[in-house]
């Protein structure tokens, strides 16, 4: 069993490059922070494709938490659970620079090879276009939170709208 990574080994990755670091996995504003003022230039809010817990929140939940925390200090990514293109205007939305996806190249590749990832991911621009049609938007970074209606209650806390 692999003991688990603490905030020293970023320490010491740091001290080995000069080049951007993007931490995975960050879940918490607590975490967040900590890894700003430990000098990360990227942070990725991940489940890791909800393979290794059940039963927690969503990625997409935990985004708002995480991007008030960073205050702009280092970009903000997201991925798991990303299926369609809505999937990625709210993520857009909400905060994030970056969007990444997984399970569906893989089904597309699965199905067509090559093709099927260019299928995949051609669908997934064209439902991405459709969105910012329908938010009366025709640009991603124009993209702001109020767009997204969150419920009560929903997320890690307040900080969303």
């Amino acid at each position: 069993r692999t003991a688990p990574l603490t905030w020293k080994e970023l320490e010491w990755l740091r001290s080995l490059t000069s080049l951007p670091l993007v931490l995975k996995g960050i879940r918490t504003a607590e975490d967040a922070h900590i890894a700003v003022e430990s000098g990360v230039e990227g942070i990725l809010v991940s489940t890791h494709g909800g393979r290794q817990m059940d039963m927690t929140m969503g990625a997409i939940e935990m985004l708002p938490e995480v991007v008030d925390a960073a205050k702009g200090q280092a970009e903000i990514y997201v991925d798991s659970g990303v299926r369609r293109g809505s999937d990625v205007i709210k993520a857009l939305a909400l905060g994030a620079r970056a969007v990444a996806i997984g399970r569906p190249l893989f089904w597309g590749l699965a199905v067509d090879g090559a093709d099927g990832v260019h299928g995949v991911l051609e669908l997934l621009r064209e439902e991405v276009d459709r969105c910012l049609a329908y938010c009366g938007q025709t640009d991603i970074k124009e993209l702001e939170p109020n767009l997204i209606n969150i419920p009560y209650g929903w997320g890690a806390g307040t900080t969303a709208p």
